[in-house]
């Protein structure tokens, strides 16, 4: 948190699942000087089992998980989203459209008494909500989808229909793992992303190469990422001026919809 601040960093990310279920107290009592420095989005649907985490949209089940939130953070959320809601949307035998309203609804409500300034959307795969959203169910302020190069063509079209569908502008649109949960991961070593961006004053990494793309696949104007290592937070902040060679990114996305139009990711 103390190398966010010191590189201008104010926005911090988390979830009620985070850290064994204790992310918001852990922050509060160690970062409890820190805390108010930030605006703070979290995540509600995911709840301790009695073997493993279960998802779920019951509203009753939302409302008390953003109870607890409010009291371990001792201050409400700026910024609560509804977390992966599709993993309970495909249960069978359920009424997905009803569901995910109903837990819109939960949200829209605890942001007007005050239980968090806004609430959102954070999706790993947004597939099936374009055909769920209806103009009767509350919109989202902000809708947060996987972003980046590894991100397959369904999940990036559902992303911008999604968005489209509730209406949400270009700064309601947000990603999350740009480098697919890893930038070590060995896959960066074989692909040069520089490709993606006009020449430079100086040479990218390929880190900073990949994250300047993922702010195109799909469009979006804030990127969440890991934060355990300033140096590298530093690094990708430098990336944000990079100029991007939107051509060449229109291309690798037609290329993924003409290779693989049926493609699940």
């Amino acid at each position: 948190m103390t190398g966010a601040l010191d590189l201008g960093i104010h926005a911090l990310d988390t979830s009620f699942n985070y850290h064994g279920f204790t992310s918001h107290k852990t922050l509060a009592q160690i970062g409890s000087d820190l805390l108010p420095h930030f605006t703070v989005s979290t995540k509600v649907g995911y709840f301790p089992g009695p073997n493993r985490a279960e998802h779920s949209l019951e509203p009753t089940r939302l409302r008390s998980a953003l109870e607890q939130t409010n009291r371990d953070l001792g201050r409400p959320p700026d910024l609560v989203f509804l977390h992966n809601p599709e993993h309970s949307l495909r249960v069978p035998d359920h009424r997905p459209g009803d569901m995910l309203a109903q837990a819109c609804a939960t949200l829209a409500e605890a942001a007007a008494n005050g239980m968090c300034k806004a609430w959102g959307i954070a999706s790993w795969d947004p597939s099936r909500l374009p055909g769920l959203i209806d103009k009767s169910m509350p919109t989202p302020s902000v809708l947060m989808v996987r972003a980046g190069l590894l991100v397959g063509i369904s999940t990036l079209e559902a992303a911008g229909a999604a968005a489209d569908a509730w209406g949400l502008n270009s700064q309601a649109r947000w990603g999350m793992s740009p480098f697919g949960g890893n930038a070590r991961n060995p896959v960066w070593g074989r692909t040069d992303p520089r490709l993606f961006l006009k020449p430079a004053d100086s040479e990218p990494s390929t880190a900073q190469a990949a994250f300047r793309t993922a702010y195109s696949l799909p469009r979006v104007s804030t990127i969440a990422v890991g934060s355990d290592d300033p140096a590298h937070l530093s690094e990708l902040l430098d990336a944000l001026d990079l100029p991007l060679n939107a051509h060449a990114v229109d291309a690798y996305r037609k290329l993924l919809r003409d290779r693989q139009p049926s493609q699940l990711a």
